[in-house]
């Protein structure tokens, strides 16, 4: 008797609706009889026909190019639950997070996004959280060592009651994801939470307030006359889960790389090259994520959804990483940033978009062309961490309000094949 196959990680459903399709093949047609029109006419009218005829015509192929990505969309639906169910070991996972200034970037933005990594529904002993700051800032590494203190707390709250928003701020401050659970012993947990959370607030508030936010020395001796355009690499392990506790705080690094006046350092693309450097020293995960310092993860499941799709192809050559949307809190009703999830589900059927900066999972292969194992140097041709991310900082919305969002409802998983970097 053959053996049951398992169901599959991820579905793919194409979105065929032929209403949209008739719309938009009419307004192509309209566009195409006003360039025949202008083009009869044209000697008859001169120099502001022929503007006019350029201008549409641009417009025209824009209109092509936006139906064509369009035409085929794809959903794909995840299901966490049967990777759960198949009892596999998962894979390890180290995540990045990028900041620049403490000024721009308030760092309590940036705990939030680090809190909200460090409490998702994965084993902690297969996480790391590593962070970038460009700003070789006291405050940032200061209210980093205070957030992993409060993470210690907030971790077990957000497993014990299944908080569907593991970012402190955004949870506190909305009532709709309250739980509705009525237990005194839930009651007197999240009011305990919520004064720890006031607490750290309250820290990071007067530390930010001050020109140093506590005395340099210790592990802050490094900051000592720091000049954040020209100082050595300072890398700090503020945790590291020794015991390989499943239920622990995820080890965190602080990291803060060379910088000199003479060198180039390429902003982000250069913050992300040396997170790949440290990680791949320090822990190696085989999966990467980078997320922006504004950004959290609004479904503690994210990691279980992205791994679907990277662990359910058949050959991991087909998915190279895997890119969530953006999607912003308290915007206008008519979201002019919405159409990501239009347009992107309509790349799905190309093989996914371009990487989109931020909210990516990557496979640590792609970044380094071959995997670190490899001494044959046969397979995938070697690519530099450098030129892989060089680009990054591009196309990037810094807006401190945007999110990392994920959702079952509207989750978007897209990618791209491998195949077109190996050597032929």
């Amino acid at each position: 008797m053959s053996k049951t196959e398992a169901p599959p990680l991820y579905e793919r459903k194409h979105l065929t609706k032929i209403i949209p399709r008739l719309i938009e093949l009419t307004i192509l047609f309209l566009c195409f009889s006003l360039l025949g029109y202008r083009l009869l006419h044209l000697k008859n009218h001169g120099f502001i026909w022929l503007v006019a005829l350029l201008c549409e015509s641009w417009f025209t192929f824009i209109w092509i190019v936006v139906v064509n990505i369009k035409w085929n969309p794809i959903a794909i639906k995840t299901h966490p639950e049967r990777l759960l169910q198949r009892n596999l070991e998962l894979p390890p996972l180290d995540m990045f997070v990028t900041t620049a200034d403490p000024v721009l970037e308030p760092p309590i933005i940036t705990v939030n996004t680090v809190i909200s990594l460090l409490s998702v529904d994965y084993p902690a002993n297969k996480l790391a959280c590593y962070l970038s700051d460009d700003a070789a800032s006291p405050l940032t590494y200061f209210c980093l060592v205070e957030a992993s203190e409060f993470a210690k707390l907030w971790i077990p709250f957000c497993k014990k009651y299944n908080v569907p928003v593991r970012a402190p701020f955004r949870y506190f401050s909305d009532q709709s994801l309250f739980t509705g659970n009525s237990s005194s012993e839930f009651q007197e947990d999240w009011n305990t939470m919520k004064d720890e959370y006031r607490r750290l607030c309250q820290k990071i508030e007067e530390a930010a307030q001050k020109s140093v936010p506590c005395e340099l020395t210790g592990d802050f001796a490094a900051f000592v006359d720091i000049d954040k355009r020209s100082h050595p690499t300072i890398i700090k392990v503020i945790s590291e889960n020794k015991e390989g506790l499943p239920d622990g705080l995820p080890p965190i690094v602080y990291i803060s790389r060379e910088k000199r006046p003479n060198h180039a350092h390429h902003f982000k693309a250069g913050a992300m090259n040396v997170l790949a450097r440290v990680s791949g020293v320090m822990t190696n995960a085989p999966f990467m994520l980078n997320v922006d310092c504004d950004m959290f993860a609004n479904n503690p499941q994210v990691v279980l959804h992205a791994m679907c799709l990277l662990l359910g192809v058949k050959d991991e050559t087909d998915c190279g990483f895997v890119q969530f949307p953006q999607q912003f809190y308290d915007g206008l009703k008519d979201d002019p940033f919405g159409n990501q999830m239009y347009l992107g589900r309509g790349l799905a059927g190309h093989q996914g978009p371009l990487y989109g900066g931020t909210g990516c999972f990557h496979r640590r292969k792609v970044i380094y062309g071959s995997s670190p194992e490899d001494k044959s140097g046969h397979g995938m041709k070697a690519i530099s961490c450098h030129l892989c991310f060089v680009f990054m900082h591009l196309g990037i919305m810094n807006w401190k309000d945007n999110l990392f969002h994920v959702g079952k409802h509207f989750l978007l998983i897209i990618y791209i094949p491998l195949r077109s970097v190996k050597e032929t």
